[in-house]
């Protein structure tokens, strides 16, 4: 049973919050596969998408009444236990559409990639939290940071998902930043980084190449490797002000848009809502983050500190990555978009990153 007086800090305010964006999310994903016939390969997915809902709400719950704390000494356990599921995608995973993501449980598809996201935020918590408070961290302070974020980054860019690896090390990146990094350390990694830019681009596979290019100049091949971004820039322009209504969008409706129900949700929903149904959406997701920096503030643990900003700085970098690429502002690289994207195993990641933060809001009581 849970303290008294952690449900008198429970944020239900927030929850109210997810579960609107939720909500959006399940209309948006059946406006998506919805059409006259569905195509095959989209038929289910909409009661599949209410499953892992389903599923995500215990997750969350579950996340919420478990002691954040006990996650400073799971760290490395739960980090190992979720190398070894990116080993196994690699060795056994399902290979489908160019690549092996996910292992296969039964009638359920696992992408471990989503979880480890998680995971490197609770390994980096532990780490930058038992630093000593004010010290800016030198080179040698990041070698076992820069181990555990470039290890599961390369097991991921192997299958391949440059999205989700590059997504976790902006995660891992905005957490040492956070931390304090000496000027004089930053600069130096700064300019080794710009060296090793030939050498990442000589290791990106001819269709990573060719989507980093066609960001700079999405006209070059209109019927090839630019025919994503446009047609989604047309969906959303085509929106207008106030849209098309629900369920009317052409750009969808005819399958021009494609990966509308993952990747390119958030253009489904410009199309049909608009620039005010869009700016509202994102407005959600600004509260959102806002309330997460806000957890983190408010703690006065450090864990829970850099727990809450690890959390938060997820979630906000999948929502600008994913609405900056169906605005060709941003390459194309397959971030989902948090609570409003079909995905199984995005959707519990979301919910044990939603039930950690209304954890650690909760429970500041208890250092107070």
């Amino acid at each position: 049973m849970l303290d008294r007086r952690l449900i008198h800090h429970f944020d239900w305010e927030i929850l109210l919050l997810v579960f609107a964006l939720g909500g959006i999310g399940l209309a948006s994903v059946y406006s998506a596969v919805t059409a006259d016939p569905p195509p095959a390969p989209y038929r289910g997915l909409f009661a599949k998408q209410i499953l892992w809902c389903a599923i995500g709400l215990p997750v969350m719950a579950a996340a919420v009444v478990f002691p954040y704390r006990h996650l400073d000494r799971l760290a490395y356990p739960v980090y190992l236990g979720c190398l070894l599921l990116l080993i196994a995608v690699i060795l056994f995973g399902k290979f489908a559409g160019g690549s092996r993501r996910w292992l296969v449980l039964g009638p359920l598809h696992l992408q471990p990639s989503e979880l480890f996201k998680v995971a490197v935020v609770v390994v980096l918590a532990r780490y930058y939290s038992r630093l000593p408070a004010g010290r800016a961290l030198g080179f040698r302070d990041l070698l076992r940071p820069i181990a555990l974020t470039a290890a599961p980054c390369g097991l991921i860019a192997l299958q391949p998902d440059l999205g989700t690896a590059c997504l976790i090390a902006l995660v891992a990146a905005t957490l040492t930043l956070f931390a304090g990094v000496a000027w004089r350390t930053l600069l130096a990694g700064a300019g080794a980084l710009a060296g090793l830019l030939p050498v990442g681009w000589s290791l990106l596979k001819e269709y990573q190449r060719q989507r980093i290019l066609t960001f700079l100049n999405p006209d070059q091949d209109p019927l090839g490797a630019g025919y994503h971004v446009i047609q989604s820039k047309i969906a959303i322009g085509s929106g207008l002000l106030t849209g098309k209504g629900y369920l009317q969008g052409t750009q969808n409706a005819l399958s021009f848009l494609p990966e509308e129900h993952t990747d390119f949700i958030f253009s489904v929903l410009a199309e049909e809502w608009g620039a005010l149904g869009s700016l509202a959406v994102l407005a959600l997701f600004l509260l959102l983050i806002l309330w997460g920096g806000s957890v983190a503030y408010r703690s006065r643990d450090p864990f829970g500190v850099f727990l809450a900003v690890g959390l938060t700085a997820l979630i906000g970098w999948q929502v600008v990555i994913n609405v900056g690429m169906t605005m060709g502002l941003l390459p194309v690289v397959g971030v989902p978009l948090p609570l409003i994207s079909y995905g199984g195993s995005s959707t519990v990641a979301v919910a044990i990153c939603i039930g950690l933060l209304l954890n650690v809001s909760m429970r500041r009581v208890l250092f107070e």
